[in-house]
């Protein structure tokens, strides 16, 4: 379970959230835990959960090598932070910041490079939905990853996030996720990748 914090955050609110979750963690066999957070609360969360058995990571990383890319932030300097993770490829990056399959591709490449797992996001939007492409989209949006990562797929994390069911009040059903998990996990295992852990990141009910 990966709790993406968005562009969403304070230091005071941090400290409590953070506090929370260690306190309310209890260990089960199997269970894993991670907060994604913005590049300026690394630090602070790094100090909260380094002697927890809860994870961190950022949000996004830059494709590039250290160098001339002002505001960009490098895999090498979020490892310095004791990220075990960094999201790649998650839609909001697509749709606002012309994150394209090739760019969350070399994200993927140059995360792994630094020794993090990239949670590299694929989904559908409503339109494609509607137009029976899921299928399609998402494993053209795979197999880029795939394709740049080569033997290392097996280090990545593989989340299913449908565009239409994110902050929209729509949900995807079990059976829709699920459908959408065994066609990628037949793509990953096609790749020698049979046991990435693959997630669902959309709008969830209580039921």
């Amino acid at each position: 379970v990966v709790g993406n914090w968005k562009m969403n955050g304070g230091r005071a609110a941090n400290a409590t959230l953070l506090s929370e979750l260690v306190a309310g963690w209890q260990s089960v066999a199997g269970r894993q835990i991670a907060v994604c957070v913005p590049y300026p609360y690394l630090a602070q969360t790094n100090a909260a959960l380094a002697s927890s058995r809860i994870a961190w990571g950022a949000q996004n990383v830059s494709e590039h090598a250290p160098g001339a890319y002002t505001g960009e932030v490098s895999a090498g300097m979020i490892a310095e932070f004791g990220c075990r993770y960094a999201i790649v490829g998650h839609s909001e990056r697509r749709q606002y910041f012309g994150d394209t399959d090739a760019v969350v591709a070399a994200k993927a490449r140059v995360a792994l490079a630094a020794g993090l797992t990239p949670i590299a996001c694929v989904g559908e939007t409503l339109a494609e939905r509607e137009a029976r492409t899921t299928v399609s989209v998402v494993l053209r949006q795979l197999d880029a990853i795939l394709a740049t990562v080569g033997k290392d797929a097996a280090k990545l994390v593989v989340a299913y996030e449908p565009v239409w069911a994110i902050g929209t009040g729509r949900t995807a059903s079990p059976e829709e996720a699920q459908a959408v998990h065994a066609t990628l996990r037949a793509r990953l295992a096609n790749a020698g990748a049979t046991d990435v852990l693959l997630l669902y990141g959309g709008s969830v009910r209580a039921d």
